[in-house]
C-alpha cells in the first residue's frame, strides 16, 4: 500500500470520535494528509498488539506526510491525547464557574460571558429563560484544541441533559407538580444544604415547606441560608445574622422573607441532588440543621422543639469551632 516514508512535517490535530473504525480513522488521516492511504493505516493498525483497542477518543497531534505506522505508534497511547482538562465542582454559581473555565483555558472570562449573552446556542432548555445558573453541570471535561467558549458551554449544558435524562427531570417534575425550573431550583437548594444520603431528606423538607405553608410553623418559608448568601453575592457562611438578611429583605432570593421557591437555582447541582430533588425521601420533617459542619452530620426533626434542641447542638459546636461558624 502507498506509504510516506517519514518523518512528517507541519503540526496537524486530528480527532478520532467515538464509534470511528480504523477504515473511518484511515480516511480522515489521509484527508488531513497525514498517511498517504487508508491500506497503509488500517495494515499498520493490524500489525499493532493493540490495534483499534488502544485507540482512544481524542484530539492527537500530529504531522503531515508521516509513515503509517508511526502515527499508529501515537494514536495507542493515551497520554498522546491533547486536551484541557477543567474540573467544575458541584455548587458553583455560573460566575464562579468562568473564573474556573477562565483560569484553565486560554479564553478570557469576558469571552465565556460574551457567549452565555447568547443562550439559545447553548443548548438551554427553553423552561430555563436563558439563564444559564444551574445549567452549567459540573463534571470533568476534556476539551480538545479546536475549543471554543461557546463550545466548552454547550459541552457543559449537553452534560445536564444527560443528567436530567437520567433523573427522568421532566416526567418527574410532572409527577411532583412542579415545573423542570422548578425542579432544578429544589435541585440547587439541595446541593447547597445537602450532603450524600442526606440529600433526599433535604429535598423532602423544602416540599413539605413549600405544599403545607399553613403549618402553624413555617409560614410557606423555606428559609435556606444558601438562598440568602445568593441574594447578598457572598460566599457561602454557616450561620447568617439578622442584619445579614435584614439587608436582601426585598430579594426574591431572600426565603427567609419571602415564601416559597426562589425565581431559579443558585448553583449548579450535581447528578446526585438532581435525582434527590426528582426523589425525595419519604418522611414527617420540616426542620433540619447541620449540627458538625466538618463532618456535615445534619438532623433532621418534625417538631419546632426538637428543631431547637438541634441549634442549641450547633450553637454548642460553634463554641468551640468558632472558625467554622
Amino acid at each position: 500500500a502507498e506509504d510516506y516514508p517519514g518523518p512528517g512535517r507541519g503540526n496537524v490535530f486530528f480527532q478520532v470520535e467515538s464509534g470511528d473504525s480504523i477504515a473511518d480513522m484511515g480516511a480522515g488521516l489521509v484527508e488531513a494528509d497525514v498517511v498517504a492511504s487508508v491500506e497503509a493505516f488500517t495494515a499498520a493498525a493490524a500489525l499493532d498488539p493493540e490495534g483499534s483497542r488502544g485507540i482512544q477518543v481524542g484530539f492527537y497531534e500530529l504531522q503531515r506526510q508521516m509513515r503509517a505506522s508511526s502515527v499508529v505508534e501515537i494514536l495507542v497511547d493515551p497520554a498522546n491525547i491533547v486536551s484541557d482538562a477543567v474540573t467544575v465542582p458541584e455548587g458553583l454559581t455560573v460566575d464562579q464557574i468562568v473564573a474556573t473555565l477562565a483560569g484553565a483555558t486560554d479564553f478570557k472570562a469576558k469571552q465565556y460571558r460574551k457567549a452565555l449573552r447568547s443562550p439559545e446556542d447553548l443548548g438551554l432548555p427553553e423552561y430555563a429563560d436563558g439563564n444559564a445558573e444551574g445549567y452549567l453541570f459540573p463534571a470533568t471535561y476534556s476539551f480538545g484544541p479546536d475549543a471554543k467558549p461557546a463550545s466548552i458551554l454547550t459541552a457543559m449544558v449537553d452534560r445536564w441533559r444527560q443528567a436530567a435524562d437520567a433523573a427522568d427531570l421532566e416526567a418527574a417534575a410532572a409527577s411532583l407538580g412542579y415545573t423542570p425550573h422548578e425542579l432544578m431550583t429544589i435541585a440547587s437548594l439541595v446541593q447547597a444544604e445537602g450532603r450524600g444520603d442526606d440529600m433526599p431528606k433535604v429535598s423532602r423538607v423544602i416540599y413539605h415547606r413549600l405544599e403545607n405553608p399553613q403549618n402553624g410553623i413555617t409560614n410557606g418559608l423555606l428559609q435556606i441560608d444558601a438562598a440568602v448568601n445568593y441574594a447578598l453575592d457572598q460566599s457561602p457562611i454557616a450561620r447568617l445574622t439578622l442584619d445579614q438578611i435584614e439587608s436582601v429583605a426585598d430579594s426574591p432570593y431572600n426565603t427567609y422573607t419571602q415564601q416559597g421557591l426562589p425565581p431559579g437555582p443558585i448553583e449548579a447541582p450535581g447528578d446526585d441532588a438532581i435525582a434527590a430533588a426528582a426523589n425525595p425521601d419519604n418522611g414527617p420533617w420540616l426542620f433540619y440543621v447541620t449540627v458538625n459542619l466538618e463532618t456535615g452530620e445534619t438532623k433532621f426533626a418534625e417538631s419546632f422543639d426538637e428543631f431547637n434542641a438541634f441549634k442549641r447542638e450547633l450553637d454548642d459546636y460553634c463554641a468551640t469551632q468558632s472558625d467554622r461558624c
